[in-house]
């Protein structure tokens, strides 16, 4: 049925078109973003989308920077590390919610007025930190190559909660050959599989050792 319930067609527009196909790609992957299968849900023909969008890769842009919406900028009320650490938790978060934009988020042409008001702000709470021209585009790619990579580390891997964890990290244990892998067999033991382990502070931890090394690095202010 099309959205809007029983007798009542919602008008289509473009914000309907992204956001239809947001959930498209979150349910089944961009490579299954095609335009009647964007068409369907919104209960119209493929051919109608086009009143709207260009095609599919204006679609993709539109994702991109809907995804780029949902990142919290960084806030102006604070130091500059909590509000890159702020602002990394917030696209983790937002990333984890739609797997499939890593692969999008840098290579559109066309970025979108959210990406682009995104990308100023980090940028901008950089500059305001003292951080040079050169300094700050250094920080930006280093922060964000490991935002990235994290990310895609975290969703490749087979669990998803402590209880998973601990079944498929027991498995493994039990299945190795005895003190064959020492060194692995102790650091499952002896951290991943202790009460209370969160994959997820493995990013906060490195996040802080990436901004400290910045700080360190950061030119001090000149009168």
């Amino acid at each position: 049925m099309p959205e809007g319930g029983k007798g009542r067609r919602v008008p289509l527009s473009r914000e309907r078109v992204i956001r239809t196909a947001v959930a498209v790609a979150d349910e089944k992957g961009s490579a299954a973003l095609t335009m009647r299968a964007i068409a369907e849900p919104l209960g119209v023909e493929a051919m109608s989308l086009y009143h709207h969008v260009k095609g599919r890769e204006d679609i993709l842009d539109g994702m991109v920077d809907a995804v780029f919406a949902e990142i919290d900028l960084p806030p102006r009320d604070t130091d500059w590390k909590s509000a890159m650490r702020h602002r990394a938790l917030s696209a983790r978060a937002a990333l984890k919610r739609h797997p499939w934009a890593i692969g999008l988020m840098d290579s559109r042409s066309r970025p979108g007025p959210a990406t682009l008001r995104h990308h100023d702000a980090v940028i901008g709470a950089l500059r305001a930190a003292g951080f040079s021209v050169p300094m700050t585009a250094h920080a930006v790619s280093l922060i964000d190559s490991y935002l990235y990579g994290f990310v895609l580390q975290e969703l490749s891997l087979p669990f998803s909660g402590e209880a998973e964890l601990d079944e498929v990290a027991g498995a493994i244990l039990s299945d190795m050959p005895t003190d064959a892998y020492p060194h692995l067999a102790e650091l499952a033991t002896e951290h991943v599989l202790k009460p209370g382990y969160d994959y997820a502070d493995e990013f906060t931890y490195g996040l802080a050792l990436i901004l400290d090394g910045l700080e360190r690095n950061k030119p001090a202010r000149t009168r």
